[in-house]
């Protein structure tokens, strides 16, 4: 088989380093130009060819002699055109942030500050926001992840969650996922340094957690960890990794645990079908995950970003008892309709599997002061809240 040369290797490595700092269009120029065998900028680069066009011209121009070797260029383009075409959809899903500016409909009843963590794996700023309403006593944590494009005052605002920590009285983390960090502000769930207990950003989230444990008067046995989108997957993520820390998760419109090892197989686990189950086989464990705690997920059946067969297999491992039932809450006047779905696993842990019909890749029930919000679905952050407080750590 033919070895690549190690200009194409170097050029390779050029481009996973322009993607994660400088973004995909960056990182496709640096493919196109290894592709094209051209060191000047790829917009003057000759286009791609595609297989077939490389086909003739092999049979054309080549001595037989060089077949083998030209089989294997071919197949090299062939993945590259792939990976090209996976950055080129993350860059369309997640635009080029901009500046979020003040929600004057987030409840300022309270402190919403702002904070730094540090540790071995790096540095996040976070948001916390303390409620003025406290009856005494110890109170909730839930962390909330945001999505890609997002940071704390956007998913604040979106999501409401300050409002219901005055009317159930609790402290809200925000995380900040930072541009230097992921382009997009996109927590980076598909890749695998960020997989693990103690590593890369599930470190610094369980920091962040810890580190609010230890300042305010928080009840330990009643700290819970949610997230939409990329901050969904980190969610699971997180709870899966830490059960000793997190009582329970909510996942809204997010990817499994293991469902993506980098760029391309996360695309394909977004996309969902065929292509997530192969991206799943060979990236997930063997053995069978037995939930360790509960967890609570919402998924819009019209989301075209992250496929709901997502959805599914986030509460896989829920069902091996009989589910305890499902419904079809009553249609509000204005409101989409969704299906509810309660599970219990072998071990007793709790799911709701919430599919809400028509909506798309938003926060179901936010508000439309915040980014990717749906104000029609059903209240998610009043259900997960629900879900929450009922569910403490055992």
């Amino acid at each position: 088989m033919m070895k690549l040369n190690d200009g194409f290797l170097s050029s390779m490595r050029e481009a996973m380093t322009l993607l994660r700092n400088n973004g995909p269009v960056e990182a496709t120029k640096a493919i196109k130009r290894a592709l094209c065998g051209d060191k000047n900028d790829a917009d003057d680069a000759t286009p791609l060819k595609t297989e077939a066009e490389t086909q003739r011209q092999t049979q054309a121009d080549q001595p037989a002699s060089t077949q083998a070797q030209m089989r294997v260029q071919t197949q090299v383009q062939e993945h590259m055109n792939r990976f090209t075409e996976a950055m080129a959809a993350v860059a369309h899903l997640a635009p080029a942030p901009t500046p979020t500016p003040i929600r004057p409909d987030v409840p300022q009843r309270g402190n919403f500050s702002t904070h730094t963590f540090s540790n071995a794996a790096g540095q996040r700023q976070y948001k916390l926001y303390i409620p003025d309403t406290n009856p005494g006593g110890p109170l909730p944590l839930i962390v909330m992840l945001h999505g890609c494009t997002q940071d704390a005052d956007d998913f604040a605002a979106g999501t409401q969650m300050n409002a219901l920590a005055e009317r159930h009285p609790c402290i809200v983390a925000y995380p900040i996922q930072p541009q230097k960090a992921n382009m997009s502000k996109c927590w980076n769930w598909f890749t695998p340094a960020d997989q693990h207990r103690d590593k890369g950003e599930p470190s610094l989230i369980a920091g962040i957690t810890r580190e609010v444990m230890a300042h305010h008067n928080v009840d330990p046995a009643r700290v819970y960890v949610a997230g939409l989108s990329a901050g969904g997957a980190m969610a699971d993520i997180m709870i899966r990794c830490y059960p000793d820390v997190y009582a329970a998760a909510g996942v809204h419109s997010g990817l499994p645990y293991g469902s993506a090892h980098d760029l391309p197989s996360a695309l394909a686990a977004m996309k969902g079908g065929q292509r997530m189950a192969q991206a799943l086989a060979q990236t997930r464990p063997q053995s069978v995950y037995t939930p360790k705690r509960p967890l609570i997920v919402f998924h819009g059946d019209a989301d075209t970003t992250v496929n709901l067969s997502n959805a599914l297999q986030l509460v896989q491992g829920y069902d091996e008892k009989v589910a305890t039932g499902s419904a079809t809450p009553p249609i509000e006047p204005n409101r989409r309709a969704c299906a509810v779905k309660w599970l219990t696993s072998s071990e007793g842990y709790d799911a709701e599997l919430w599919v809400i019909h028509g909506a798309p890749h938003a926060w179901s029930g936010g508000s439309a002061s915040g980014s990717y919000t749906d104000p029609k679905g059903p209240d998610a952050s009043a259900e997960m809240m629900r879900f929450f407080l009922a569910h403490p750590m055992r």
